[in-house]
C-alpha cells in the first residue's frame, strides 16, 4: 500500500540511527528537568533519556520538551521507567533519590536512599557498563560513595558535583562585594557541599592579585570588612531559595551541564567535585569530598594537590569527619 512517506522519500541508506553522544538523567522532578534542558540548550548530546519511577510525570515533561524542539534544534530525547531506555550511554547523572521528611535524620535519610541507589545504580552498570557517573542526589558526598561502591567502577568514573555549585556562589557572591563579573573573581570552596564546606580564602585572587594580600584577616572573625559572610550566604543560599520558592533546580541544572561538557568535550577544565581522597591532606577513611579535580572524558584524570593553611586544612580533615561520622553508620 503507498503510503506519504513512501511517496515522499527515495530511500538511500538504512534509517538506523548512530548516536555518538548519549546522556541520561534519572529523576523527573525540578531539578532533573534543569540539568536536562541546561544540557540540551547546551547541544552535549546526540541523545538523551529520562528515567523515572512516576512514568506519566516523566512522558508529560518529555513531551513538553520534544514538542519545543524546533525551537531548540534538540536532539533525540526519549524516556521510560525501564532503565533499558539507558543503555549504552556515556554518561548517567544520578538525581533520582529520596527527599527529607519532617523529623528525619541525616542518616534516616541516607539510609532510605541507599535501598534506591542499590537497584537504580545496579540497572545503570547493568545496560550501561563503560558510563561515568555524576551523582547530584544529596546528600551528595556520601551518595557518591554509596553509588561508587554498588558500581564497582573506578573511583575516576564516579564523580559527586560536590562543591561544584558552592564554588560558583562562592565567585559570584565575591564579584557581587567587587562589583564585577564572577569569571573575573578565582576561589575555591572545598570539603563536604554546603553544610560543612570550606571556603579557601588563602587562595582567593582578582587577576592574580591576592585578596589575603591586601587584607591579611580576610575570611576570618576579625576581619572588619566581614568578608565570612560571603561563605555563610553560600552555606545558607540553598536553604533561602527553598524557603522562597520551594526547591533549587537551575543553579544545580547549570553546574551539572557545565560538568557534562568538561567531560563529553575532553575539555581538561579543573572543577571541586567529589572524590575519594583517602591519603591526602591526612584523611584516612575512604570518604567523598570536593578538591580541584581535572576533567576529560575519562571522568577524573587527576586530582589538583593545592597548597593550604594548616587552619583550612584541619577545617578539610573536620568536613570529612562529619561525613565519616554518617557514613561508617551506613547498612551497604
Amino acid at each position: 500500500m503507498a503510503t506519504v512517506k513512501g511517496d515522499l522519500f527515495k530511500n538511500l541508506a538504512p534509517e538506523e540511527r548512530v548516536h555518538h553522544t548519549k546522556v541520561s538523567i534519572t529523576g523527573s522532578r525540578s531539578m532533573g528537568v534543569a540539568c536536562t534542558l541546561s544540557i540540551l540548550l547546551k547541544g552535549l548530546s546526540d541523545e538523551l533519556a529520562r528515567v523515572d519511577v512516576n512514568e506519566a510525570r516523566l512522558k508529560g515533561k518529555t513531551m513538553d520538551l520534544q514538542q519545543g524542539s524546533a525551537f531548540a534544534k534538540l536532539p533525540s530525547i526519549v524516556c521510560s521507567r525501564d532503565y533499558l531506555v539507558t543503555a549504552n550511554s556515556s554518561l548517567v547523572i544520578i538525581r533520582a533519590g529520596a527527599c527529607k521528611e519532617k523529623g528525619e535524620t541525616r542518616l534516616d535519610l541516607v539510609q532510605r536512599n541507599v535501598a534506591i541507589f542499590r537497584l537504580m545504580i545496579s540497572n545503570v552498570v547493568q545496560y550501561s557498563p563503560l558510563c561515568k557517573l555524576i551523582v547530584v542526589s544529596n546528600p551528595v558526598d556520601i551518595l557518591t560513595y554509596v553509588a561508587w561502591k554498588f558500581s564497582a567502577f573506578p573511583k575516576s568514573r564516579v564523580i559527586g558535583s560536590g562543591c561544584n555549585l558552592d564554588t560558583a556562589r562562592f565567585r559570584f557572591l565575591i564579584g557581587e562585594k567587587l562589583g564585577i563579573h564572577s569569571e573575573s573573581c578565582h576561589g575555591w570552596v572545598l570539603g563536604e557541599h554546603e553544610d560543612s564546606s570550606v571556603p579557601m580564602w588563602s587562595a582567593v585572587n582578582i587577576a592574580g592579585v591576592l585578596l589575603k594580600d591586601l587584607n591579611t584577616s580576610i575570611g576570618t572573625r576579625t576581619d572588619p570588612e566581614q568578608w565570612e559572610n560571603v561563605h555563610k550566604e553560600v552555606v545558607n543560599s540553598a536553604y533561602e531559595i527553598i524557603k522562597m520558592k520551594g526547591y533549587t533546580s537551575w543553579a544545580i541544572g547549570l553546574s551539572v551541564a557545565d560538568l557534562t561538557e568538561s567531560i563529553l568535550k575532553n575539555l581538561r577544565r579543573v572543577h571541586p567535585v567529589s572524590t575519594i581522597i583517602k591519603g591526602l591532606y591526612g584523611i584516612n577513611e575512604e570518604v567523598f569530598v570536593s578538591v580541584p579535580c581535572v576533567l576529560g572524558e575519562n571522568g577524573i584524570t587527576d586530582i589538583i594537590k593545592i597548597k593550604m593553611t594548616p587552619e583550612e586544612e584541619a577545617c578539610l580533615k573536620k568536613s570529612a569527619k562529619t561525613l565519616w561520622g554518617i557514613q561508617k553508620e551506613l547498612k551497604l
